[in-house]
């Protein structure tokens, strides 16, 4: 059995590279009762439970790799290696309990072992013992992300013990780069609110906000310092700006809602525990950032456990989740919003979404409708109803669904749902009402940013690709496809639908080299492989397109496409008759109909559908 040493704990350290306070989320969108998680049956042997949390946690399985460690340590109790592997693994999956004492045995062996002197650390801070989790943190590992860590804590512990000065006399030894003295700053103004020294306070939090005004956390702590001091138009303002770069945050327009209604905001802070689980939020939220899901899944348990209710850490938790292909564990982490938080509209949904995924469409279905029966006038719930129908290829339905949402825009700015018009518009073309269809893409390709290329892109792509698919527009379509394509020069789908342009104009050698290009970056679709072996057999190479053919068949194509393939793999294509129009004064004949569909865009916040290539 392969024997890892310490650098199993302490990579989980040194991997984070502490970034400044939690970027700002985009909104994702109430509960439900989750299934229980998977249950793994245990090996026969220490050999095979290692076996399997080795392969379990190579796939990124917390569960499973928790699981299978937790019975391998039974079966050899004394191995240091072992051991912290499962603590890790306890760590990483969340059985805190079972975590803490690895943390003691591991600790006991080795009082170097900087993550098992964290984690014991927060267990302390947990239960107010401020003076025993210095000890565990002064002698945890070393490092930039390590001594960051222990620094801030150490201060919250000084605050959790009623000793603001020396609170702030620990958190003012953080010097370094730019992201340390922001990080410093708005956990001492924190700090200073939560001891009583609001002159600190007020100068620290407007220092770190003065640094980052596009980082949510220091936005909300600096308008809830402000609000809280009797100052709310400078809360307001601070709230404003922010959703100017950011529209429609739940937090930021719960917050605005309140300040306009009169209410009153508590403070961000309102313990050391929460303190100390803000710092741990915020590296967590450092690292999804940068790719770094197992520590950052780490540092956000361990903050979960001394704030379960940090609306924000659940949510970084549960998208982490999502990345790493857990989309049950995510749903279970969902459902743990508090009911009181902005964010619990956005978690249902994402329930809702998570259920297609998980290919549970029915109940997606009579989730979201059931959010959207509650909340009839939110545009997020609506149009993730409207997602899951169109994934579920309920055509009709999901354009109705997208006409109520986009009846519910007002006098809200249209350019910030442009989506809803994409979305709707690819729905109509499915559902053949190809009037209404140009009409919404035509509006979506008015209403998308510059500053979305991905998504310009795929507006110009499906919009081109249905023309060229019904021989309409032509040289619009072609000169449509070369901008969607200089956007996007990796996309195997854009350049097959450029590619496919090169065909239904006579252009065979054309077509031949953009396919060729789309199938090296997406060789297992279906209909890029149909494309190009029809633009092998009108470029004389038969036997290449009959290959071609038999692989798109062999790629479980859409049943209507499949009929197409058959009988071209049995006669060949037709000989042409005449050619048709024209584009940069090239012949085009006319062609079989085309098979439909296109990729959805990937940067709205809503799920995507059915990623077909051409259109």
């Amino acid at each position: 059995m392969p024997a890892p040493r310490r650098g199993v704990a302490r990579a989980a350290l040194a991997l984070l590279l502490a970034a400044s306070t939690a970027p700002a989320l985009a909104a994702r969108l109430p509960a439900r009762e989750i299934a229980a998680p998977q249950a793994y049956e245990p090996a026969d042997s220490l050999e095979g439970n290692f076996l399997a949390a080795y392969i379990a946690g190579a796939s990124r399985d917390t569960a499973a790799a928790a699981t299978y460690y937790r019975e391998a340590v039974k079966g050899d109790p004394r191995n240091a290696e072992l051991l912290e592997r499962s603590f890790v693994a306890l760590l990483a999956d969340g059985s805190l309990p079972e975590a803490f004492r690895a943390a003691e045995r591991l600790t006991a062996r080795d009082g170097a072992n900087g993550l098992a002197q964290l984690a014991l650390g927060v267990q302390k801070i947990k239960a107010k013992q401020f003076a025993a989790a210095r000890q565990n943190l002064q002698r945890g590992g070393k490092g930039a992300a390590a001594d960051l860590t222990s620094t801030l804590l150490t201060a919250w512990s000084y605050a959790g013990a009623g000793e603001g000065k020396k609170a702030l006399e620990t958190i003012n030894k953080l010097k370094g780069e730019r992201y340390y003295n922001v990080f410093r700053d708005y956990h001492a103004g924190l700090i200073a609110s939560l001891v009583g020294d609001k002159v600190e306070a007020e100068r620290r939090l407007k220092s770190a906000y003065d640094a980052d005004r596009n980082t949510l956390r220091i936005v909300d702590a600096y308008g809830r310092f402000e609000a809280e001091s009797g100052r709310p138009d400078l809360a307001v303002a601070a709230y404003q700006e922010f959703d100017n770069v950011l529209p429609r945050h739940p937090i930021v327009r719960d917050a605005l809602d309140k300040l306009k209604a009169g209410k009153p905001l508590t403070p961000l802070i309102g313990s050391a525990q929460e303190g100390a689980a803000e710092v741990l939020y915020g590296l967590g939220s450092a690292g999804t950032s940068q790719g770094d899901e197992l520590p950052a899944v780490v540092y956000l348990r361990l903050a979960l456990s001394l704030a379960p209710e940090h609306s924000l850490a659940l949510l970084t938790l549960a998208d982490t989740l999502e990345r790493m292909k857990a989309p049950d564990r995510a749903n279970e982490v969902f459902a743990r919003m508090p009911a009181t938080s902005p964010l619990k509209l956005n978690a249902d949904i994402q329930i809702g979404l998570n259920l297609e995924q998980m290919g549970k469409g029915e109940e997606a279905l009579a989730h979201l409708d059931q959010v959207a029966k509650t909340y009839p006038n939110d545009i997020d719930v609506i149009s993730a109803l409207g997602n899951v129908q169109r994934s579920r290829k309920k055509y009709a339905e999901s354009a109705q669904t997208y006409t109520r949402a986009i009846d519910l825009i007002g006098d809200q700015p249209a350019r910030n749902y442009w989506t809803l018009y994409y979305f709707r518009g690819t729905s109509y073309e499915r559902a053949k009402e190809w009037p209404k269809a140009e009409a919404d893409l035509k509006k979506a390709l008015d209403l998308v940013p510059a500053t979305q290329p991905n998504g310009r892109a795929q507006v110009l792509n499906y919009l081109a690709y249905s023309w060229v698919d019904q021989n309409l527009n032509i040289d619009e379509a072609f000169r449509m496809l070369k901008q969607a394509v200089d956007l996007q020069p990796r996309d195997g789908m854009i350049i097959d639908s450029l590619g496919w342009a090169y065909y239904r104009l006579g252009r065979w050698d054309d077509a031949v080299r953009e396919l060729e290009k789309a199938i090296e970056l997406k060789p297992g679709d279906p209909t890029i492989n149909d494309h190009l072996g029809d633009a092998y057999w009108r470029s004389g190479r038969r036997l290449e397109g009959k290959f071609q053919w038999q692989h798109a068949k062999d790629l479980n194509p859409e049943p209507e496409d499949l009929a197409k393939i058959e009988a071209k793999l049995k006669d060949g294509l037709p000989e042409l008759e005449k050619p048709a129009a024209t584009a940069e004064s090239q012949p085009a004949p006319a062609q079989p109909e085309m098979p439909k569909g296109a990729p959805a865009p990937s940067e709205p916040p809503a799920m995507g559908t059915e990623q077909k290539s051409g259109g």
